[in-house]
């Protein structure tokens, strides 16, 4: 069975933010990291549209589980 995937695209075109639910840890590093992106209060819990390109995927790089994760689309 495929591990579900939860896609999050940013307005930009850039990047999509990708979130795999059952390997979230709930280390809360993507909430201390950027509360305007991650608010596990709000739904959608994952809004990239309020940081950029580079601190989302600075952010997902600290994800100590691996469950976040992104795509990236160079736009010509």
């Amino acid at each position: 069975m495929e591990e579900k995937t939860i896609r999050y695209p940013h307005p930009n075109g850039e990047i999509i933010v990708l979130w795999r639910p059952k390997r979230c840890i709930h280390s809360g590093v993507c909430v201390n990291s950027l509360p305007k992106v991650y608010d596990p209060s709000a739904r959608p819990w994952i809004k990239p549209e309020e940081a950029t390109t580079q601190e989302l995927i600075d952010q997902i790089e600290a994800c100590p589980s691996g469950a976040l994760g992104y795509e990236l689309h160079h736009k010509s």
